[in-house]
């Protein structure tokens, strides 16, 4: 049966598209680089935010620039990460079917801890029983030892897990715990990046996911 869905956060939970372009392209302004449509950053997300930034800035970028830029960023994004992000329509509903159903629920997100618990409390309040972004000295997503560990905390196995996202890493480090891997397509990337990355299940809006869990727990029967 199972017993805990595991969910990315950008792009998952909230669509914080905006705020992250808005915050970066604020950054790149204050430096002189070159600003990036927000659509653009639906590809530099996903893998941390110092990943993102040296997507967004240019390739020859000094190593001192760099951390200065990224101080910048912080500095602007902490304040105005929720000004446009929000939850994607649907998802407070899933979140409380889960909570009715006795499942438990966990973030797994590339980005740093503290924005994470930021961003997460801020559109859901405290309803999740883990919430875990990016740390120092341990491998993110598509990695599978941050998603294990989470499982360890919540007290499951990986067999009794989902984990739902909208992008390669979300599906690879649920495939590579051991989880059943569903993507998701109101996210920022598209179904053939999920599906040629080991995605079990694709879903459109998230209360398919009620009905990917049942199908799941029919089969395990």
């Amino acid at each position: 049966m199972i017993k805990a869905v595991l969910f990315d956060l950008d792009g998952t939970l909230v669509n914080s598209l905006k705020d992250l372009a808005d915050s970066v392209n604020f950054t790149l302004r204050q430096f002189g680089f070159a600003e990036h449509e927000t659509e653009k950053y639906k590809m530099f997300v996903g893998d941390g935010i110092p990943k993102m930034l040296e997507r967004a800035l240019p390739p020859d970028c000094d190593v001192n620039v760099f951390n200065k830029v990224k101080n910048v960023f912080f500095e602007r994004y902490s304040v105005h990460f929720a000004d446009t992000t929000v939850p994607y329509d649907g998802m407070p509903e899933l979140i409380t079917a889960l909570k009715e159903r006795g499942i438990k629920i966990a973030v797994v997100t590339n980005k740093a801890q503290n924005m994470a618990d930021k961003v997460v409390k801020n559109a859901y309040g405290d309803v999740f029983d883990v919430i875990s972004g990016k740390r120092e000295g341990v491998p993110g997503k598509p990695d599978p030892t941050t998603t294990l560990m989470v499982m360890d905390e919540l007290g499951v196995k990986p067999s009794e897990c989902v984990f739902l996202g909208d992008s390669k890493n979300d599906v690879l480090a649920g495939f590579n715990s051991g989880a059943y891997p569903v993507g998701e397509l109101w996210g920022f990337r598209d179904e053939n990046e999920l599906l040629s990355n080991n995605a079990k299940f694709i879903i459109k809006t998230p209360c398919e996911l009620l009905k990917v869990i049942d199908e799941i727990n029919e089969d395990k029967k």
